[in-house]
């Protein structure tokens, strides 16, 4: 994430599933009674499959909304549950102070963590992604034109507490690095403007990052969706040490790579969906070839595009991340 060439290929990921996890870490016991059950099994299955860090997200600082997955389905609308929808609804909105979040889990975990790991923490969602919770996709776009004033609200309302608990979490030494989770754009664009995104999300950004670097800590963006609009602002304005999460259809890690080298480090781009469907051969060959590709530059770690969910096969997650292992003489 400092832009150099690390002594050995490295991994990065930023979700490990439940069925991965429970694979890794099938040989622990584990008393069921723990607290930090979840979190201890979550970094068990980091060590053991080869990072130097586990990524755990807080559990007690959130933003109250009204979303929720319905039965049988697999993802949430845009325009579901929100709360927020005039200036009296504004008002009437009850905030969690993040000084009122328990932080004890940085203190528990940091006992716990094997000599030489950190922990990465993110955020409890994105600064963008919390708004468009509280307030509905299509709401804010009429929001937009009719009641601009509001909107900036809502984000200096949201924003503002985010930057309360990145700065809260950075006095921790157990935290290494940390990470902004903001999912900004689709296949082909970003949701908002550029200048909308400039007036309302991207200097919210900017003061996290600023808050990660007073501490001496990277920070991490992650991103889904094409935030190429916005990627001078990314590197020269809010400064990230890295970018995390690609799909193959908006740009490839390997084109990713050649345009943003020496600029800013990449983190992961095995492309979910060619984990999923491809076979173990295909996987540790690519794999293998961008850390080939990488390998006398720097600035790059091994991962899937985004995450790894359940659906993707775990001999295909082990096939990606063998590539770094065996290229590590492990």
């Amino acid at each position: 994430m400092r832009g150099e060439k690390p002594a050995h290929p490295t991994l990065f990921e930023f979700a490990i599933g439940n069925a991965v996890t429970q694979t890794l870490t099938s040989h622990i016991a584990y008393d069921p009674n723990d607290p930090n059950l979840h979190y201890k099994r979550l970094i068990d299955a980091f060590r053991i499959a080869g990072y130097d860090y586990a990524l755990i997200r807080g559990r007690s600082f959130a933003f109250k909304t009204n979303r929720h997955k319905e039965t049988g389905k697999a993802s949430i609308s845009l325009n579901e549950g929100f709360m927020i929808y005039d200036r009296e609804s504004f008002d009437n909105y009850h905030w969690m102070e993040p000084e009122d979040a328990d932080y004890t889990w940085l203190d528990d975990l940091a006992a716990y963590l094997p000599e030489g790991m950190k922990l990465v923490v993110p955020g409890p969602d994105g600064v963008f992604e919390t708004v468009l919770a509280l307030i509905g996709h299509d709401n804010m776009c009429y929001m937009l034109a009719d009641d601009p004033e509001l909107v900036k609200d809502v984000f200096d309302g949201v924003g503002s507490r985010y930057l309360k608990y990145y700065e809260t979490c950075a006095k921790y030494d157990v935290v290494g690095a940390m990470m902004a989770d903001d999912d900004w754009g689709f296949n082909t664009q970003t949701f908002l403007s550029v200048n909308d995104m400039k007036k309302y999300i991207l200097p919210w950004h900017k003061k996290i990052a600023e808050v990660a670097h007073r501490a001496n800590k990277p920070i991490i963006l992650h991103s889904c969706g094409n935030i190429e609009a916005v990627m001078d602002d990314v590197i020269y304005d809010i400064r990230y040490d890295a970018r995390h999460s690609f799909e193959d259809n908006i740009i490839p890690v390997e084109t990713a790579y050649e345009k943003y080298y020496g600029k800013i480090a990449l983190l992961g781009g095995i492309d979910v969906d060619f984990l999923t469907r491809s076979t173990p051969e295909m996987i540790y060959e690519r794999s293998c070839a961008m850390l080939k590709r990488t390998k006398d530059r720097g600035g790059y770690a091994l991962g899937s595009g985004n995450s790894i969910p359940d659906y993707v096969p775990a001999k295909n997650y082990f096939a990606m991340i063998a590539a770094c292992l065996m290229n590590n003489g492990i």
